[in-house]
């Protein structure tokens, strides 16, 4: 398994299938964040990282634009990965209460995180051609992890994108709406609605460590 998916791996950094996002990621790793002018960006897609065991998955957006798109690993190395690392923490899924670096020795139990989309979008706007663009990759990814029993969607576009996926490669029909603690039962797949752990989501009370770490402890009981 580990050589297939370092293969993968492999394919994905060399993918430049969208010039947008290619451009927007150019951009940002050439002008940088001032605190981090001394710093080389990372600049290239980005997979998913942990168990490729794990039950429980993590689905996010995109790679953050200083923080993912800088360090190279999902949620890594900015204010929303320092909130979600916390919760991950608290709730035994994660060895370390933060993601700072990819040689920090973070290590991710029975859990796998990764995206929707492989490259940060402008103003976190992904236009739908990127995102089935993308889609290829995801659908080998999620493929690859085969004990997987619960999926939790970061966000709506996160969660759409997984109803996207398991629509057109599964021919489930129905409504789905996503909501903070949303279940719905898909084949053989538990797919979980989760708030973002955005620093506007965290700053405006919409969501907590009580109420994330409650959710995440839902999710190891139904894997």
């Amino acid at each position: 398994m580990k050589k297939i998916f370092s293969s993968f791996v492999k394919k994905v950094h060399k993918c430049k299938k969208c010039p947008r996002l290619v451009q927007f990621r150019n951009k940002i790793s050439s002008e940088k964040r001032k605190s981090y002018q001394n710093q080389t960006y990372w600049n290239k897609p980005v997979t998913g990282f942990g168990d490729l065991g794990a039950k429980l998955i993590l689905i996010g957006l995109a790679p953050a634009a200083h923080g993912a798109t800088r360090t190279g690993r999902v949620f890594t190395g900015d204010k929303s990965a320092d909130f979600l690392f916390q919760c991950l923490f608290k709730s035994g899924l994660s060895n370390q209460p933060n993601s700072d670096h990819i040689k920090d020795g973070l290590k991710l139990k029975n859990t796998f995180i990764t995206l929707a989309l492989r490259c940060v979008p402008p103003q976190d706007k992904p236009k739908t051609i990127e995102l089935k663009n993308c889609s290829s990759f995801f659908k080998e990814e999620l493929k690859m992890l085969k004990n997987k029993k619960v999926i939790i969607a970061l966000g709506k576009i996160a969660f759409d994108a997984c109803i996207r996926f398991y629509k057109e490669n599964y021919n489930i029909s129905g409504s789905f709406k996503f909501a903070h603690g949303a279940k719905y039962k898909i084949n053989d797949v538990y797919l979980v609605g989760c708030y973002h752990p955005s620093p506007r989501n965290v700053n405006t009370k919409r969501v907590d460590i009580p109420k994330m770490v409650s959710l995440f402890k839902k999710a190891k009981k139904l894997g």
